[in-house]
């Protein structure tokens, strides 16, 4: 027996009275690049719209083996005690290569998923840069209108630009360890600037006085980061997620920290400031998709790259003679 085909008021109507079947339904709708699946989606994305806005949307990221999981099925448990329903959206490492992803074969958050209040959202990242998938934003907005007051993206954290995470959420959280090793530098350095606290994870077993020694050499290179107006100065942490040690602190921080901001208008203008660049987004990325999707740029285009390949033209000359034809189709 096929599964049952929802109208858009259908969608919505479930979504509102938190049928997290029906969450799923949708939020595989916006993932899907069929034309009438993305069709169905903004459909209900618009008709629930005004039930949208009113979450803390917190981004969590860090090295891999930082405990990331760990923290989050903590911290969630910690905030569904306040009273709080929390939504997980995890974005999976993908091969380049095979498109496949490690959904299956990494433990997630045990205690958090068996909790009523909580929904957790598994997606793989593909090919889009920045740890999270591309629809991660459509994600947020379902989420929010089934309920969910605490929406935490978890980001692939190995490495990528985690600059849309920043652009997505209102709190960011960089969950690092002491003693990671000189090779993830570049990582630290590339979003450290865009972190709103820095937590030195497993602070426990004996590695408390290293945990300690981290964190005050994170303040120290916070200090050479220029202050954002409206915002209050990122804070260094240390926390042993495993034994429950430093979260109930961090909440507060966050808490503290979205106070701050609202009474400043700096969480205001960086919600427009994100959907506005959220538009700009959508708008390149139909651009680029309208534009290879031609009849006529797709016949020349092989031979322009091989041009470029063999050096006969230079990559910007490949490029304006394909806008150039574009252009006059």
């Amino acid at each position: 027996m096929g599964r049952k085909i929802l109208t858009a008021k259908q969608y919505a109507s479930e979504i509102r009275v938190g049928n997290r079947f029906v969450l799923s339904q949708a939020i595989t709708l916006v993932e899907s690049t069929l034309a009438t699946s993305q069709n169905l989606a903004q459909t209900i994305i618009s008709s629930l719209l005004p039930h949208t806005g009113n979450s803390l949307r917190l981004g969590i990221t860090g090295v891999p083996g930082v405990g990331k999981s760990t923290f989050i099925d903590q911290l969630g448990m910690i905030l569904i005690q306040k009273g709080h329903r929390i939504a997980v959206l995890s974005v999976d490492p993908s091969s380049q290569q095979s498109k496949g992803s490690i959904l299956g074969d990494k433990t997630r958050m045990q205690r958090l998923s068996q909790q009523d209040s909580a929904y957790i959202r598994p997606s793989a990242a593909g090919s889009h840069l920045g740890g999270v998938a591309q629809q991660t934003r459509e994600a947020i907005l379902l989420c929010e209108a089934a309920g969910y007051d605490v929406i935490i993206i978890e980001t692939v954290g190995v490495g990528q630009s985690e600059t849309l995470v920043r652009h997505m959420t209102d709190f960011f959280l960089l969950l690092m360890i002491s003693g990671a090793g000189d090779e993830l530098q570049g990582m630290k350095r590339g979003i450290m600037e865009m972190a709103d606290t820095i937590a030195i994870n497993k602070a426990d077993d004996g590695n408390e006085q290293a945990a300690q020694v981290a964190k005050r050499n994170y303040q120290q290179a916070l200090h050479l980061f220029p202050p954002t107006p409206g915002k209050p100065q990122p804070k260094v942490v240390t926390c042993s997620a495993l034994h429950n040690q430093g979260l109930h602190e961090i909440w507060k921080q966050i808490q503290a920290f979205i106070a701050a901001t609202q009474a400043s208008n700096y969480f205001q203008q960086q919600r427009q400031q994100q959907q506005r660049n959220w538009m700009h987004e959508l708008i390149n990325r139909q651009l680029s998709q309208d534009f290879f999707q031609q009849e006529r740029i797709r016949k020349i285009l092989p031979q322009i790259e091989e041009e470029v390949l063999h050096g006969s033209i230079t990559a910007r000359e490949g490029a304006e003679r394909l806008i150039t034809l574009h252009r006059n189709c």
